[in-house]
């Protein structure tokens, strides 16, 4: 049974399945089992509206001196988890704010919450009931990525991927007065699909903006450079074409890929990303300009005859599915769907090319999403309310100290 809390009223569909906020207590495709419902009823075992903690305060708006990004500096073994939030309902990714909070989407739900110890609340959009305008969910599509601006302090802009109707988009936010307003688009015309959608959104250390696509069930696509899907593609913040890319006109950085999830920087400023595989292998791969990844030819190391960029690592699609993943000074981790773990990859002056260990094997079941927190620790995001089995208090926001 999940502890009460107090709810308010709302019109708008149920995103928080369940109704537990607990304070932090301590400093193939999504291929998986399909016995979840993808919604956790309310203790009345009707699906729950809105639901927020007690008292909990409005979100807010960055203050103009605000940084951005938390600075990942913590090393070592991941520990025990410890909740930050639960009753989520399907979420996808977050961006940690200025103020030690996160913004969570919710995939099915086309909304945005704000989550945090003590804290949970929905931001509003200008779409209906406060949706995010424009998602429209199905199979695995729906809002996924965000990101926010590198100058998040002074513009307040956030950056959303979802599934619309005709493609996948980026869409450009304003956060004020904790609502997400003003929608632009900035790139439109990603190939979508029920499966392979994509939907990671970063921005690198030289503050452009950076798009995993899936295939979206096209292979073809993914070795086409004029495609935009099946890629890591590198945009401004407009959406445009930047100085730099490797194929003039294109906003492809790389191609070959089947359905990117996750990715980061270490700090030497190589780009390092998670890939699902078919049915034979998964990859974390050390991402350069104009590299091919070689899907759909190759899966895994293959054989290529040269012409394909070698995966860093690989894993049996049981053991992974991988989707989001945190890059430390000394490791990656990689949030594993069907793996139901948290991996653990050192890295060394020549990449991620340590022995994996895992982590949380089974402890919290599918995870979906990693990202370094405000205090060091990594906060993840489970995904059992999708082809999961969901237990009590899923889906969850959690915090796993780095000792």
């Amino acid at each position: 049974m999940r502890p009460p809390a107090t709810t308010r009223s709302s019109a708008a569909r149920g995103p928080l399945a369940g109704l537990a906020v607990a304070a932090l207590l301590a400093g193939c495709s999504d291929a998986g089992s399909t016995s979840g419902t993808g919604a956790v009823a309310s203790p009345s075992g009707s699906p729950s509206s809105v639901s927020a903690t007690t008292s909990a305060p409005p979100p807010t708006s960055p203050s103009p001196s605000a940084t951005t990004a938390p600075v990942a500096t913590a090393t070592g073994t991941p520990g025990a988890p410890q909740d930050i939030t639960t009753g989520l309902d399907v979420p996808w990714d977050l961006a940690v704010l200025p103020d030690g909070t996160a913004l969570v989407t919710l995939r099915d739900s086309a909304r945005v919450v704000q989550a945090g110890p003590g804290i949970l609340n929905q931001v509003p959009s200008t779409g209906d009931d406060g949706e995010v305008p424009g998602v429209v969910p199905g199979g695995e599509g729906g809002l996924l990525g965000i990101a926010l601006s590198p100058t998040f302090g002074q513009d307040a802009q956030v950056f959303l991927y979802f599934t619309a109707r005709e493609d996948n988009r980026v869409v450009r936010f304003t956060f004020a007065d904790g609502r997400l307003e003003d929608p632009v688009p900035v790139l439109t015309g990603i190939p979508k699909n029920s499966t392979h959608n994509g939907g990671r959104l970063r921005f690198g250390p030289d503050d452009l903006l950076y798009v995993g696509t899936g295939d979206a069930q096209d292979r073809p696509a993914a070795q086409d450079v004029n495609s935009l899907g099946g890629k890591i593609l590198r945009i401004t913040r407009d959406g445009g074409v930047p100085e730099g890319n490797p194929f003039p006109g294109s906003r492809t950085w790389s191609l070959g890929h089947r359905n990117p999830q996750g990715f980061g920087w270490d700090s030497t400023g190589r780009l390092i990303a998670a890939e699902f595989g078919q049915d034979r292998f998964d990859e974390l791969n050390v991402i350069r300009a104009g590299g091919n990844y070689g899907w759909p030819e190759v899966e895994g190391a293959g054989d290529g005859g040269g012409r394909f960029v070698a995966p860093a690592r690989t894993w049996t699609t049981d053991e992974a599915s991988p989707s989001g993943l945190a890059v430390t000074p000394d490791a990656v981790y990689v949030a594993a769907l069907r793996g139901q773990r948290l991996w653990r990859v050192p890295l060394n002056p020549d990449g991620p090319t340590g022995t994996p260990d895992a982590y949380l094997d089974g402890t919290l079941g599918r995870l979906r999403a990693a990202e370094v927190g405000p205090d060091g620790s990594l906060w993840v995001l489970t995904s059992n309310t999708f082809r999961g089995e969901a237990r009590a208090g899923d889906d969850r926001l959690v915090s796993v100290p780095l000792g």
